[in-house]
């Protein structure tokens, strides 16, 4: 009896550990058609369609405190001041425009492998490369065990772009 016990507790946790799994699966797939979307606005400047896939107010705050502690860390106290100066006030909503635009970004889907001149791949291949994470986002890594570089939350129905984790100059706004 205890036998029988034994096994039935183990296939439960195995039931359940395979349906987190799947539903981890799940969330890479659908979250993949919205990061398709993204890639396609960036690839081609769709600024509505770019701007229907991106947290503006989450990612614009992150921006602006990535932008900051860059600055700070290059230990300048006139380029401390300077960023700060940016991320404050009007001139914090001048930058978060004209960062949060398709053809900003196109460095970072570039740094991935997606250009212009190439195809933008499926739905399939986008989830492989999206990492799911504990708190419900998924995010996109260089390397399958690399840092998450850039991360998606899903917010009404639509997996949004609310984090950027990589270097700052990246982020370039002539491109």
């Amino acid at each position: 009896m205890r036998l029988i016990r034994s096994l039935a507790a183990a296939a439960l946790v195995l039931g359940l550990a395979a349906g987190l799994s799947a539903c981890a699966t799940v969330t890479r797939v659908d979250a993949a058609g919205d990061v398709h979307a993204l890639l396609i606005a960036i690839r081609d400047d769709d600024r509505a369609t770019f701007d229907a896939h991106v947290d503006k107010v989450a990612l614009k705050a992150q921006l602006e405190s990535l932008i900051l502690n860059a600055a700070e860390s290059r230990d300048n106290s006139l380029s401390a001041m300077i960023a700060a100066a940016v991320v404050s006030g009007p001139a914090a909503d001048l930058a978060g425009d004209l960062l949060l635009r398709p053809r900003v970004f196109r460095a970072v889907a570039e740094f991935y492998g997606y250009r212009p001149d190439k195809p933008i791949p499926n739905q399939i291949a986008i989830a492989g490369a999206l990492r799911y994470l504990n708190n419900g986002e998924v995010c996109a890594t260089k390397t399958r065990d690399g840092p998450c570089l850039i991360t998606f939350a899903q917010a009404g129905g639509v997996w949004r772009l609310v984090r950027f984790d990589g270097d700052p100059s990246m982020l370039t706004v002539g491109r």
